[in-house]
């Protein structure tokens, strides 16, 4: 996945609209799982782990904490209500992988369904 840097939003060329289309369609799943109010915060039932392959990007958590990771770092998530923010002026390119998790009837993941 390549991040844009956030200052692309603010580009008076951006077209938001297409945009949303655009993730809609190659990502549906996480599109469905965004949430209007809070741009780029999102929550998949999942385990993420995912790694920084090039540039460098923030990891925004639900209570404001952002972290910042750069080449070779890694993460690990399991369904956690987040946001990635690119504040460079680069791009940033991830790799991903998304496995399900069953939640109790509390809504809490179990990675292994248990």
């Amino acid at each position: 996945m390549e991040y844009a840097p956030d200052s692309a939003v603010d580009d008076p060329r951006f077209d938001a609209e297409r945009a949303d289309a655009e993730f809609a369609r190659y990502a549906p799943d996480i599109a469905a799982a965004s949430d209007p109010a809070e741009p780029g915060m999102h929550r998949t039932p999942s385990v993420d782990y995912g790694v920084v392959l090039d540039g460098e990007i923030w990891l925004e958590l639900d209570d404001g904490a952002q972290t910042l990771l750069t080449r070779g770092d890694t993460i690990v998530q399991i369904a956690g209500r987040h946001a990635w923010r690119n504040k460079s002026e680069r791009p940033a390119t991830l790799a991903f992988v998304l496995t399900g998790t069953v939640e109790d009837a509390a809504g809490n993941p179990h990675p292994n369904g248990h």
